[in-house]
């Protein structure tokens, strides 16, 4: 009697065993499968930059979900001088100044080196606008969909801001406002490795790292001629190339 007691008591036993093993199993699995079934769908999922930056994220409909590779670094200058010849560095103003007219770019550079991040590198930025590259016959009027775009806030010289603005009122801007610093320089360098490290299909040399000017010469004139190339390792302008 006791030892068909004991028999009975370990058959509940495996019982129990079997039961709890099999629904651990099946827990595994679902979760499994559904982690897979993440990995296959496009998700707007934020790449975290592994430098440090200032959120001031600009809304969705200043940007699209990207579908092309990333090939392309662009550098701008941006300011909100026309408006504030005073203070034109007002991150706050420049990023209204993009929701007012709708274009975007992925990260923008205080003067004091501080690097905002406005649209998450997976979404494309309104950044490039028409344009060409000899090289990169498919992307005439379509770089922003390969590229991420990097506003600097600086000023030109008065030559390149005579389309924006009377030579006037260029001769009132405070010195120390144009141009580049060299907080500037230390953090695009940072933020170009860090972009590169995370898109190696960026190439580093002038054919895939350029200023927005040998996109659209004519149209645009920023970086400009006060930006330093050689500050960030590279020559000053692309070469071979014809537009």
């Amino acid at each position: 009697m006791i030892f068909l007691k004991k028999k009975g008591f370990l058959l509940v036993m495996v019982l129990f065993l079997i039961v709890a093993f099999l629904a651990f199993s099946t827990e595994k699995l679902v979760s499994s499968q559904a982690s897979n079934q993440d990995k296959g769908q496009v998700v707007d999922k934020p790449v975290v930059p592994k430098i440090e930056t200032k959120e001031a994220s600009l809304p969705n409909e200043n940007s699209k979900p990207r579908t092309e590779p990333i090939t392309h670094l662009v550098l701008h200058f941006s300011s909100n001088v026309i408006v504030n010849p005073e203070d034109p560095f007002r991150m706050e103003d420049i990023r209204q100044t993009f929701m007012d007219y709708g274009v975007s770019a992925h990260y923008l550079i205080g003067r004091d080196g501080a690097i905002y991040s406005l649209v998450p590198e997976e979404r494309v930025a309104y950044h490039a606008g028409k344009g060409e590259l000899s090289d990169f016959p498919q992307y005439k009027n379509r770089l922003n969909d390969y590229s991420i775009g990097i506003e600097i806030m600086a000023i030109g010289t008065k030559e390149e801001m005579s389309i924006m603005m009377d030579e006037s009122k260029y001769e009132e801007i405070d010195s120390d406002h144009i141009g580049y610093t060299d907080a500037q320089y230390d953090a695009l360098v940072k933020l170009i490795d860090n972009v590169i490290e995370r898109h190696p299909s960026i190439k580093k040399d002038r054919k895939h790292i350029i200023g927005h000017d040998e996109y659209a010469p004519g149209r645009k004139t920023d970086p400009g001629e006060l930006f330093d190339w050689s500050r960030i390792g590279y020559e000053e302008k692309v070469e071979d190339s014809t537009y």
